[in-house]
């Protein structure tokens, strides 16, 4: 008996999806029964999530990190967008799959999306998605190799390396070029709390005294934007 699963998969290289779609219709996945939906950005699978959530809700969303924001600016890259799905739609499984892998980005998708399974690109072969894909089908989560090493050389303290969403909107909108005294048409919060924001962004990013076009290099630097 053939288990049916409603995915979305969302990425905003084109071929990349249907690399994801070729692999899943191999032989490999045979036992499945799959009904499959595509989005390139951020505002074109809010869309087709909050359709789900109305008639068919998906099974799995299968998410790129790095992907265009939405119109609105609410959600600004794949984590977002992971966790808006995870709040929409509860029994959701979420699969992140990524180019990032250095160990400050790791630990920020694992504590802000907690997703049921992290790949790392660069690890994949059609062999390692089969048995990720059973996994987080059946048993999750599911962590490719170079994830796995994460854990196992942990030694850094990262609990103040955390850039949640709301300090990840603050670099989003000023590399946009949005001045700091306009971020309060952007981000609901007062001028004050954005400024402490700054603050504590300058220190994650291990900037003393920098200025915006510092904190955008660095944050893009590292994958945060």
């Amino acid at each position: 008996m053939k288990n049916n699963l409603k995915l979305l998969i969302v990425d905003d290289h084109p071929m990349i999806v249907e690399a994801y779609k070729n692999m899943l219709s191999s032989q490999s996945f045979s036992h499945y029964d799959f009904i499959i939906d595509t989005a390139h950005d951020c505002d074109t699978a809010i869309d087709k999530l909050k359709l789900a959530a109305k008639k068919e809700p998906y099974d799995m969303l299968f998410s790129d990190i790095k992907l265009p924001a939405a119109s609105d600016g609410e959600i600004i890259s794949g984590e977002g967008l992971a966790v808006y799905a995870k709040k929409l739609l509860p029994k959701l499984k979420v699969v992140i799959l990524t180019m990032f892998n250095e160990n400050h980005r790791i630990h920020n998708i694992l504590k802000t999306v907690n997703p049921d399974g992290l790949l790392i690109k660069n690890d994949l072969t059609p062999d390692e998605f089969l048995i990720a894909f059973n996994t987080i089908v059946n048993d999750p989560p599911y962590y490719s190799n170079t994830v796995t090493k994460f854990f196992r050389n942990q030694t850094m303290n990262f609990g103040e390396t955390l850039l949640d969403e709301i300090n990840r909107k603050i670099i989003y909108h000023l590399s946009k070029g949005v001045k700091t005294k306009n971020l309060v048409n952007y981000i609901n919060l007062s001028l004050s709390a954005i400024e402490k924001r700054k603050i504590q962004i300058k220190n994650i990013l291990e900037l003393e005294k920098a200025n915006d076009e510092d904190i955008i290099g660095e944050a893009r630097k590292r994958g945060f934007i």
